[in-house]
């Protein structure tokens, strides 16, 4: 008798090893991610402040190369986790080899992008020159070179949704820790090396991130028995990339407008000072502590749903749901209580001045009131994305950061008065959750109730 697959155990074994043996791996992952990123910050930070507002400038048009790169992977690795658990391997095989072909023009866009915007788009949020100079050059590195970001993002999402969560955990822990062994190198020009400051955090970055794209390939082509890839015969599919894409374009939304957040958000501190921009990308790189892990949760929980919601089977759907947020909750109450008992120490590691501290620890302290809720809010859009109703997810987005998130900041800041506009990410996530359990009792009776009735319908029929 064959060995089952690595994908086929979704359907059948016990849900809470099984959640945990998907989503431990990508935890870690995500947790090394976080901290290659951190590091990032760190080592920036000690060559001045200008270059740590700097990298923070950046990070919007950042996030919204991951939102494409993520994005796209996370609707290919719901439609493959879909197809596998229909049994229909062609399309899981079709969703794969889309994918990457996706990848590839998403990175081409930012490689336009940096050419000949990365400049004006620094530009336009400080007229600080040495600001301006670090944060173009880091800017440009990472979005001309972007397509290392993509290809890892999709190979990674391959494997997950695939069952083989170790090794995508072994991809993303080979990129970022070369990002962190290389960081020092070209930041302050170690052995030979000519010192880069914040270009050499980009090409340490970039560098990382193409060393996990070709480890994932390696693996997917090594390792995995359920999809084979290959450009032979390969056209691109419209029907397959419309079915990616209607998971995918709400998650890229979902992140798109984190962008737009954080642009916002930098505009308005900047009326107040560039440290408190800094504190402001400091706060996204702490958070990251505490988000990453519940993402690496998500990518667990994502293909069991997705499996068993073409596999049919409506209560396996439901405790993988009930389990991992549970999970999250606990995580967000962990980052919750460090954040209010060492915001000091969390903010020295990033050599904060005086100033810094003094900002930085009453953010953090009413921010992180937000994680008491922001669990339940991230299981579920990735909840709402596994079942292929991610526009509920860019909903409750929209509104949390759009709606209410960035006109209550600019409301708030109108006071003058700096700490009161770290109070909107609270209220912010108040209704973020209002509308997640509202959208969880609509799929639970449009998607999931007709599954129990037709089980309940089949076992009343006499064998």
């Amino acid at each position: 008798m064959s060995k089952p697959s690595a994908a086929a155990r979704m359907g059948t074994e016990p849900l809470n090893p099984l959640l945990l043996s998907l989503a431990i791996p990508m935890m870690i992952s995500m947790l090394v991610q976080a901290l290659y990123n951190v590091v990032d910050s760190i080592f920036v930070s000690y060559v001045n402040e200008e270059a740590l507002s700097a990298v923070s400038l950046a990070y919007p048009i950042q996030n919204l190369l991951i939102a494409f790169a993520v994005g796209t992977a996370v609707g290919v690795n719901a439609h493959l986790s879909k197809s596998l658990g229909e049994g229909n391997r062609a399309e899981a095989e079709r969703a794969a080899m889309n994918g990457l072909f996706l990848a590839v023009c998403s990175s081409l866009g930012f490689l336009l992008f940096g050419v000949f915007g990365a400049k004006a788009f620094i530009h336009s949020q400080t007229n600080d020159p040495l600001i301006a100079r670090y944060g173009t050059e880091y800017l440009t590195i990472c979005t001309v070179l972007s397509i290392g970001c993509c290809l890892q993002c999709m190979m990674e999402k391959v494997l997950v949704a695939s069952g083989h969560s170790t090794y995508a955990m072994i991809t993303q822990m080979a990129g970022a820790l070369t990002n962190i062994v290389l960081d020092p190198v070209f930041i302050f020009g170690l052995f030979g090396v000519p010192r880069m400051e914040a270009a050499g955090a980009a090409i340490a970055t970039v560098l990382g991130q193409f060393v996990g794209a070709a480890t994932a390939f390696v693996l997917n082509a090594c390792s995995n028995r359920d999809i084979r890839l290959t450009l032979r015969g390969f056209r691109p599919s419209g029907r397959t990339i419309r079915r990616i894409y209607t998971v995918g374009l709400p998650s890229i939304g979902m992140n798109a407008i984190g962008s737009v957040m954080t642009f916002g958000m930098n505009s308005i501190l900047t009326g107040f000072s560039s440290t408190a921009v800094a504190v402001f990308g400091v706060y996204f790189k702490l958070q990251s502590f505490v988000f990453m892990p519940v993402f690496g949760l998500n990518n667990g929980m994502v293909p069991i749903v997705s499996y068993n919601y073409g596999a049919r089977k409506p209560q396996r759907i439901l405790g993988t749901l009930r389990l991992a947020t549970l999970y999250a909750v606990g995580i967000m109450l962990a980052g919750f209580l460090a954040a209010q008992l060492l915001p000091g120490v969390l903010l020295g590691i990033f050599n904060a001045s005086a100033d810094m501290l003094a900002i930085g620890t009453v953010a953090l302290r009413i921010i992180s009131f937000s994680f008491l809720m922001a669990g339940i809010s991230v299981i579920s859009s990735s909840y709402f994305q596994a079942l292929g109703h991610g526009v509920l997810a860019l909903w409750v987005s929209i509104i949390r950061q759009l709606v209410v998130l960035l006109p209550a900041a600019w409301l708030l800041s109108l006071a003058g008065r700096l700490e009161l506009i770290w109070l909107a990410f609270p209220v912010a996530e108040v209704v973020a959750v209002v509308l997640c359990l509202a959208f969880r009792a609509r799929c639970r009776k449009t998607i999931i109730q007709p599954m129990l009735d037709e089980q309940r319908g089949k076992a009343a029929v006499p064998a």
